[in-house]
């Protein structure tokens, strides 16, 4: 991961910010001001601190770069202009409704398991199927904030439980690789290579490829409960088109049997 380019003598902060998210969307000063309407001039001006963007030219910029809405503030505020978007906590008086719509979409899953997250994976909100398959988890990793990723690969988490451990794990690294690329952030760059040296598996007997896998597209998983093994797909779902950043960085996780028997399973559990 590439960190912020070391300051100078002449690039202004904003300069340094924008040249940073440019290069990291792996795009040249021509190919940027082509696609936001500027002059490659101006442009290399702005980035050299010699020439001051306008707020509208900000905007514009990082709606090109598509750079999340936390470092959007960064931006404008590094130009000198107020941040524009807010970040508030999910149990402020003012989420009431987006808090309302997570909680609704969660118990209406069930008997399946789905849980809401953080952009740095950890653990917001979940249905009730969620906890019962958290059980058995060392404690050390149950304290809040749980980090879902940690919870899941740890050698006193759920890993001993996972049946198709490595193919799992190397689904949840490409899946932190390229959140990490969107967004830069430091911390999930951190987390990546903590989980990177636990133990890939505990002995269990994987394949090559499983039933119903399809690379890049589709990875099951397959978990051990003491009422069988489950077999699981999953989707993500993000809010569309937030203008807070709370709800921009959520992620809601929702799983779905991939056959009859762990369907069965999930509705044993639940009763």
């Amino acid at each position: 991961m590439n960190a912020l380019p070391a300051s100078s003598a002449t690039p202004s902060p904003f300069g340094e910010r924008l040249r940073h998210w440019r290069q990291r969307r792996r795009l040249s000063q021509l190919d940027l001001a082509h696609v936001a309407d500027v002059s490659t001039r101006h442009l290399s001006y702005v980035e050299t601190g010699r020439a001051s963007p306008s707020r509208d030219m900000v905007l514009r910029l990082v709606d090109r770069l598509e750079v999340p809405l936390r470092e959007r503030n960064a931006l404008l505020q590094a130009a000198g202009y107020a941040p524009m978007y807010r970040e508030r906590s999910l149990d402020a008086p003012d989420m009431a409704s987006a808090r309302a719509a997570v909680k609704r979409i969660l118990d209406c899953h069930e008997p399946w398991p789905a849980l809401a997250m953080d952009r740095h994976w950890n653990l917001v909100m979940h249905n009730r199927m969620v906890p019962m398959l958290m059980a058995g988890a060392g404690p050390e990793l149950l304290q809040g904030p749980v980090n879902v990723l940690r919870l899941s690969l740890h050698p006193h988490g759920l890993a001993p439980r996972i049946a198709n451990l490595r193919q799992w794990r190397e689904h949840l690294f490409e899946r932190l690789r390229q959140q990490i690329h969107a967004t830069g952030d430091e911390t999930l760059a951190a987390l990546l290579a903590e989980l990177k040296a636990y133990p890939e598996s505990f002995g269990s007997s994987e394949v090559a490829m499983l039933p119903g896998e399809h690379h890049g597209v589709l990875m099951p998983f397959e978990f051990r409960t003491p009422k069988g093994v489950l077999r699981l797909i999953s989707t993500t779902t993000v809010f569309g088109s937030p203008v807070d950043i709370t709800l921009q960085e959520l992620a809601l996780e929702t799983f779905f049997p991939a056959d009859e028997a762990s369907a069965d399973v999930l509705r044993q559990m639940a009763a």
